[in-house]
């Protein structure tokens, strides 16, 4: 069964009793956006969103990802969460992975026939920053989660009713609507205030992106339209300029007008001698404000600026903290609000004493070799020292196989120097 007609299926019941408005047959088109008519939802949300910024720029998420700066940044968190290990857990102090459970093949392995698990954190996380929330659809069989299907969130509405239940209405290319209880949708939030809707990134600083937007696009109109001016032609004092070489010296510069013309020689009249300019202050104000955008975009989202490929002085050694920190303060919220969202949507109640989720961000974490080297020689009581790790523990943590010549892992119920025990 289809998306669209599995949808159908849910909420019927539920449903309230005011009808769809009826969807005009013609598309609408807005920006490069596509719509389903006039009528549609995503075509109000855009047109509310859409609005000018005091730079004068639009900021759609559309046009925002074409600025370098956001496109690294949504992108580097998303494919950060989309790679990194994401498994179903048993409570217990074996902390062992729940392969047996319908969920664990949907979190980590292929959450739908189209996507990999991959493909669809990376879609998930990229709504959460781009619009503030992100939907999917849960195909269960009986209590247990074993699809999910994405739904575009500029299609769904969110309401809470009086008795504080939570209700999504989701419309589809089509037209019309469907209603969806909490209980059919798993629901990833960003920043709110409310506790119903995540607050859009790009929204919050649509300032500073449209400023952003702004310069890049003043920096593509000088190469565009204007001659790249390095300096002035002037005529010898006493000297007139006659209208016939003007003509010609004003013709010549028109034929030099857009980018595949700077820096070519020109033809002086009658004695002209060439003075070039220096860099004048306003450029060199136009760089800084770039930078200082870039900065600004880095803010935003909470990415260090040496991860948005900006040579800064913190390259080298200190990479390795910046990273750190990346995960630490940028990451780890993200991690959070995964885990626990799928532990309240996707776990029924039964089950939500049993297993978690978990993401494994151990690698994004790990330091240069020497370091790695230093904390397993202290693990495995290298030079006389307490032993806090096993051989196959760190064969593990390095994606290397067991190996037969090894004592057995050690358990959390026993301890490496426990007596042998009486039979």
């Amino acid at each position: 069964m289809g998306i669209l007609g599995w949808l159908g299926s849910l909420g019927r019941s539920e449903a309230p009793s005011a009808g769809p408005a009826p969807a005009l047959a013609a598309r609408a088109s807005f920006e490069g956006a596509q719509f389903a008519s006039l009528n549609d939802p995503a075509l109000l949300q855009h047109l509310r969103d859409g609005g000018l910024t005091q730079s004068g720029a639009t900021v759609t998420p559309e046009l925002a990802l074409k600025n370098t700066a956001v496109f690294r940044c949504v992108s580097l968190i998303s494919y950060s969460i989309a790679m990194l290990p994401l498994h179903l857990h048993r409570n217990g102090a074996e902390k062992e992975k729940a392969t047996d459970h319908p969920l664990f093949r949907v979190l980590h392995r292929k959450p739908n026939d189209w996507q990999t698990a991959f493909e669809f954190r990376q879609l998930m996380q990229s709504w959460a920053l781009i619009e503030g929330d992100a939907f999917a659809a849960k195909v269960r069989r009986g209590d247990q989660v074993i699809g999910l299907l994405p739904m575009d969130p500029r299609r769904m509405s969110v309401e809470q009713r009086d008795d504080l239940s939570v209700w999504y209405k989701f419309t589809p290319p089509s037209g019309g609507h469907r209603w969806l209880p909490a209980r059919d949708v798993f629901h990833l939030r960003g920043f709110t205030l409310d506790g119903i809707r995540g607050r859009s990134l790009l929204k919050q600083a649509a300032e500073a992106i449209g400023l952003a937007l702004q310069a890049e696009k003043a920096a593509a109109r000088l190469f565009r339209n204007g001659m790249i001016v390095g300096g002035a032609l002037v005529m010898p004092q006493n000297r007139k300029l006659s209208q016939e070489a003007y003509d010609r010296l004003l013709a010549s510069m028109e034929e030099r007008e857009g980018s595949e013309n700077a820096h070519r020689w020109m033809i002086a009249e009658e004695g002209m001698e060439p003075k070039p300019f220096s860099q004048s202050a306003q450029g060199s104000q136009h760089l800084e404000m770039r930078s200082h955008q870039v900065e600004e975009i880095a803010r935003i989202f909470g990415t260090p600026r040496p991860l948005l490929m900006v040579d800064d002085t913190s390259w080298g050694s200190g990479i390795d903290v910046l990273g750190q920190m990346f995960v630490r303060y940028g990451l780890n919220p993200w991690f959070e609000a995964w885990e626990q969202a799928i532990w309240r949507c996707l776990l029924s109640e039964r089950e939500q004493d049993q297993y978690y989720a978990k993401f494994n961000a151990a690698a994004l974490l790990r330091g240069s070799m020497k370091d790695q080297a230093d904390f397993f020689a202290r693990g495995l009581s290298v030079n006389n020292q307490q032993s806090f790790l096993h051989q196959e523990e760190v064969r593990d943590w390095l994606d290397l196989p067991p190996r037969d010549d090894l004592p057995g892992p050690i358990t959390r119920k026993e301890e490496r120097n426990d007596p042998p025990r009486s039979t």
